[in-house]
C-alpha cells in the first residue's frame, strides 16, 4: 500500500511505499524525516481534518489506498538570551493582578449600590396580595371576571389585582411577570376607550381606569394592565345547542389549528346549525379581537359547552356570592399535554417522570436541558441525592459520553465498531491491511447509472483489471466482494466466476452459476462451506427475473427465447482457474453479455439445496479466448491494468528488498563476480530504458466507421471532432476525448441538448436558457456578443451521437 504525503504550501508531494493498514503513525514519521528532511517532532500530519496521533494506525484514521496526508513542518523555537529574559520580566513586578499599583484604587466585585437596591426591596410591598385601595370603576379589586388575551383574541378566566386611575408604564415588582405583554399595546395599535372599535361584545363602556388582571392557570404571563372594554364578567350558563339561533353570539371551545382538537375560549357569530344523527356543529365566524378579521366559516364541535355572554353591571362578579351559588362553572382549554391531556391520574412520560411517569412530587424532578424532559432524581441510574447546583444539567440520553468525547490535547479513542471486528480481536500474524480488496474505490463510474443493463460504452470484451475495486470503478461489476450485482424487483446486472463451486461446468459459451447464500460467513469470512439451503430471494431472485420465462420459486422455469432475456455482464476471475480453462491466468477479464437459458434448484454436493442458473453467451464480439478475439485484443492493444502507481510501489519494495540482502550477505555480490558468465543471449533489464513497463504502453482504439459518418454529418462541429480523432489515435479513449471535447462550461456535465454557438462552441439548452434570462447573452466560453435575436436551436446530429455513447446520461437532466 502506498499514500501521497504533501506539505501545507503545496509545493512538495511525494509517494511514501511499504505501508498498510496496520502502520502505525510514528513509523509513518520516521519515513517522512528522510523524505522531506523533518524531524519527528517537527513533523504534524493531518487527514480530513483530523492531526494524526502517535499510537494510532492508518486503519483508525481510515487512511486508504494512494489517499493525501497534509504535512506541517513545524519550525524549532529559538531561545531567547538570559539578559533579554531578565528584562521581560522585569514589568511584572509592578504589576497585581493584571492591574498597576497606581490602578489599585478601582471598586471591587461587589458595588456600592447593592445595599441600596436592598433598602429599596425591603420598602416595596411585598408578595402579590391584592391592593384594596383604589378608585371605584364597574370591577373592584377581588371581582373574578373573563379577560381577553390580546396576542390570540381569546378570553380567559382571571382576577383582578388592582384598580389605577392611569396605566403603570414602571411596572413594580408585583407586576413584573412578564410587563407589557398583555397590555393594550398589542396588535400593532394601541386601543384606548376612544377607538370605536376597541369594545367588545359583553363588555361596558370605558370607565377611564386601567385594571391589573391576573390570568388563572397562566402564571408565567404574570400580571397586565387592561381596559374595561377588554373585561367582562366570568360567563357561567350553559346555553342548549337546541335554544342556539343564527345570529346569536355565544362563547365557544376552538382550535385555530387543528379544529378536532381543543382550544381556547373565542366569541362565535352563529352562521348556521348541523345537525346530524351522529354530529352536531355550530358554523360561524370566530372574533379575534378588536381590530382583527374574523375567521369565517368555522365547525365548532364542542357543542355541550356554548356559554352565554353576560353583560357588565347585569350580574354579580363577586368571587364568594359565585362559589356560594355553585356557579361558575370551570372551563377546560387547550391541554399543556396532546399525550395525556392534563389528566392527573394518568402517566405520561411527556409532562411527567421520562421514567416512571409519575406526576407525583413535582419538587423532586429535574428536567433536562437538551430536550427538556422531566426525570424524579430517584428514578435515574445511579439516582441523586438531591437537585444538582449546576446551571446545566443533562438526561443520560442527551448527555455525550466522557470517553467518546475527544479533548484538546487527548488522543484519539478508539472505536466501538471497529473494536467489534474481527481483525481487532484476530490472533494472526498476518498483516491483512496490504490487501486490496478492503481499499476504497478512488473514481465511481458515471457514464451508466448503476441498474444499467448490457455492456458500458468504452469497455471492450477482454479487456482485464488487476484488482476487482479496478473492475468496479469501470462499471462493469461494482460490488468489490460479492459475485452478484442486482435488484430483487429489477433484475441482476452483472456476475464474477470466481470458481467457488466445484461443481460448476464452464464450457466458455455457456456455463452453469450457483446462486449466493446458504453459508455462514460470520467473522469477516469471505467463504465457507455450505451450512443451509438457499432461497431463491435477494441477489439469486435477481437472477432469475432475467430470465425470458414467467417467474416460479418452486421448481424454476426455462425460456423458450432466451436471447429475449436482459443480458448479463460476466467477468471472469483468474481464481477460476483452478477450474476453467477459461478464466484468465491473472487479475479480471471482461468476456461481454450472457443470457440466462433456464434456472432450478437441485441438492449440491454439500447436502444443501442450491440454485442454479444455465447462461449462454450472446454477444456481437468474439470471445477472448477464440482465435478472432485474441486477435482483436492484440490489435486494441489491451492488457492487464494496474492501479495508478502500483507498477512504481512494487518495484520500489522490491529495490529495497535487494537493498536489504546485499546489507544482510555483503559477501554475495563479490561471490557473484567471480562466478564465470554464461553463454547465451542476454536478458533485456527491467529497469533499461529500452523496455517500457505494461504501464506506458500505448493502448491503441479503433474508431468504428458507423460513429465516423455520424461525425461527418455534423459540419458545425467538424473542427472539434478532428481533434476528437486525433486524440483517439493518439492512445486516448474515444469516451474521455468526446467527453472533454463536449462538456458544458457551465454544468460541467456531457452537453444535453447542446447548442452550437456562432463561435463554435457548446453548450447545453437549459444552461444558455437561464443565462438569456439573467440578460446576459454573450458565449458563457468566450464572451462572444450571442445578441437578442438569437435563436435557440438544438443540434439535433451531436445530440445523437452523444446519446449514443453515453446512454442514459440524460435521465434527470
Amino acid at each position: 500500500m502506498w499514500i501521497q504525503v504533501r506539505t501545507f504550501d503545496g509545493k512538495t508531494s511525494k509517494q511514501i511505499d511499504g505501508l498498510s493498514k496496520l502502520t502505525k503513525i510514528e513509523d509513518l514519521q520516521e519515513k517522512l524525516v528522510e523524505a522531506f528532511d523533518a524531524q519527528i517532532d517537527t513533523q504534524r500530519l493531518y487527514y480530513r481534518g483530523k492531526q494524526l496521533v502517535p499510537g494510532h494506525t492508518l486503519f483508525d484514521y481510515d487512511v486508504g489506498l494512494n489517499n493525501i496526508i497534509q504535512l506541517m513542518i513545524r519550525k524549532k523555537l529559538v531561545e531567547p538570551p538570559e539578559e533579554a529574559a531578565a528584562t521581560d520580566t522585569e514589568p511584572e513586578d509592578h504589576i497585581v493582578n493584571g492591574i498597576g499599583e497606581s490602578d489599585s484604587g478601582v471598586p471591587s466585585e461587589v458595588s456600592d449600590s447593592e445595599p441600596l437596591a436592598e433598602s429599596k426591596e425591603e420598602s416595596q410591598p411585598g408578595g402579590d396580595e391584592p391592593s384594596t385601595s383604589g378608585p371605584k370603576g364597574t370591577y373592584k379589586v377581588k371581582d373574578v371576571i373573563d379577560a381577553m388575551d390580546l396576542s390570540v383574541g381569546a378570553w380567559f378566566e382571571a382576577e383582578i389585582i388592582k384598580v389605577a386611575e392611569t396605566m403603570d408604564l414602571n411596572n413594580n415588582e408585583e407586576d413584573s411577570g412578564n410587563p407589557g405583554e398583555g397590555t393594550e399595546k398589542q396588535n400593532g395599535s394601541e386601543l384606548t376607550e376612544e377607538d370605536g372599535t376597541a369594545k367588545a361584545e359583553g363588555t361596558c363602556e370605558g370607565d377611564g381606569l386601567v385594571y391589573h388582571v391576573r390570568f388563572e392557570d397562566y402564571d408565567e404571563q404574570g400580571i397586565v394592565q387592561l381596559s374595561s372594554n377588554y373585561l367582562r364578567p366570568r360567563a357561567r350558563t350553559l346555553v342548549p345547542f337546541e335554544d342556539i339561533a343564527v345570529g346569536d353570539v355565544v362563547m365557544a371551545n376552538y382550535n385555530c389549528d387543528d379544529p378536532t382538537d381543543r382550544g381556547f375560549w373565542y366569541d362565535v357569530e352563529v352562521k348556521s346549525l348541523k345537525k346530524a344523527r351522529t354530529v352536531q356543529e355550530v358554523i360561524g365566524n370566530i372574533r379575534l379581537g378588536p381590530g382583527v378579521e374574523p375567521l369565517t366559516g368555522c365547525r365548532v364541535r364542542f357543542t355541550d359547552e356554548l356559554f352565554k355572554i353576560e353583560k357588565a353591571g347585569e350580574v354579580s362578579c363577586d368571587a364568594k356570592e359565585l362559589e356560594a351559588s355553585g356557579s361558575p362553572i370551570k372551563r377546560t382549554t387547550q391541554p399543556d399535554c396532546n399525550h395525556c391531556k392534563d389528566k392527573p391520574t394518568r402517566k405520561c412520560k411527556y409532562c411527567s417522570c421520562h421514567q416512571c411517569g409519575g406526576k407525583d412530587e413535582p419538587d423532586k424532578q429535574i428536567m433536562c436541558d437538551e430536550c427538556d424532559m422531566a426525570y424524579h432524581i430517584y428514578c435515574l441510574d445511579p439516582p441523586l441525592p438531591g437537585i444538582p447546583d449546576e446551571d446545566e444539567w443533562y438526561c443520560p440520553i442527551c448527555k455525550n459520553d466522557n470517553s467518546k468525547v475527544v479533548h484538546a490535547g487527548e488522543k484519539l479513542k478508539g472505536s466501538k465498531k471497529k473494536s467489534k471486528m474481527a481483525s481487532a480481536s484476530s490472533t494472526s500474524s498476518r498483516d491483512w491491511g496490504k490487501g486490496m480488496a478492503c481499499q476504497g474505490r478512488t473514481k465511481i463510474c458515471t457514464i451508466v447509472p448503476p441498474n444499467h443493463f448490457g455492456s458500458i460504452p468504452g469497455i471492450h470484451v477482454g479487456q482485464t483489471w488487476k484488482f476487482r475495486v479496478q473492475v468496479s470503478e469501470a462499471g462493469v461489476h461494482r460490488p468489490q466482494v460479492a459475485g452478484i450485482h442486482g435488484r430483487e424487483v429489477e433484475g441482476a446486472f452483472s456476475i464474477v466466476l470466481s470458481g467457488a463451486f466445484e461443481d460448476e461446468q464452464d464450457n466458455g459459451d455457456d456455463f452453469t452459476y450457483t446462486g449466493s447464500g446458504g453459508r455462514d460467513l460470520s467473522g469477516n469470512k469471505r467463504t465457507a462451506e455450505q451450512s443451509c439451503d438457499q432461497k431463491l430471494t435477494k441477489y439469486n431472485l435477481a437472477l432469475a427475473r432475467n430470465c425470458n420465462a414467467t417467474l416460479d420459486k418452486v421448481k424454476g422455469n426455462e425460456a423458450k427465447d432466451w436471447r429475449g432475456g436482459r443480458p448479463v455482464r460476466v467477468v471472469r476471475n483468474a481464481k477460476g482457474r483452478k477450474h476453467s480453462k477459461y478464466a484468465p491466468e491473472e487479475g479480471n477479464r471482461y468476456d461481454g453479455i450472457y443470457k440466462i437459458v433456464k434456472y432450478w434448484p437441485e441438492m449440491g454436493k454439500s447436502g444443501f439445496l442450491v440454485w442454479r442458473y444455465l447462461l449462454r453467451r450472446d454477444d456481437p464480439q468474439s470471445a477472448p479466448w477464440s482465435k478472432e478475439g485474441k486477435a482483436r485484443i492484440k490489435k486494441l492493444g489491451l492488457t492487464i491494468e494496474y492501479p495508478e502507481g502500483y507498477l512504481e510501489a512494487m518495484a520500489a519494495k522490491e529495490k529495497a528488498k535487494e537493498e536489504e540482502r546485499e546489507k544482510d550477505n555483503p559477501d554475495s555480490d563479490q561471490e557473484n563476480e567471480k562466478k564465470p558468465k554464461k553463454k547465451g543471449k542476454r536478458k533485456l533489464n527491467k529497469d533499461s530504458p529500452g523496455q517500457e513497463s505494461p504501464s506506458s504502453k500505448k493502448v491503441k482504439h479503433e474508431v468504428p466507421d458507423d460513429f465516423k459518418k455520424q461525425a461527418e454529418e455534423d459540419t458545425a462541429n467538424a473542427k472539434i471532432w478532428k481533434d476528437v480523432m486525433e486524440s483517439v489515435l493518439g492512445g486516448e479513449k474515444l469516451l474521455t476525448a468526446v467527453e472533454e471535447a463536449f462538456t458544458c462550461i457551465c454544468c460541467q456535465e456531457v452537453a444535453y441538448d447542446p447548442i452550437t454557438t456562432p463561435c463554435l462552441h457548446n453548450v447545453c439548452k437549459c444552461c444558455l436558457k437561464r443565462s438569456f434570462q439573467a440578460d446576459v447573452r454573450s458565449c458563457p466560453y468566450c464572451r462572444y456578443d450571442l445578441g437578442k435575436g438569437f435563436t435557440i436551436s438544438v443540434n439535433s446530429c451531436l445530440a445523437k451521437i452523444l446519446l449514443d455513447l453515453f446512454p442514459g446520461y440524460n435521465a434527470g437532466r
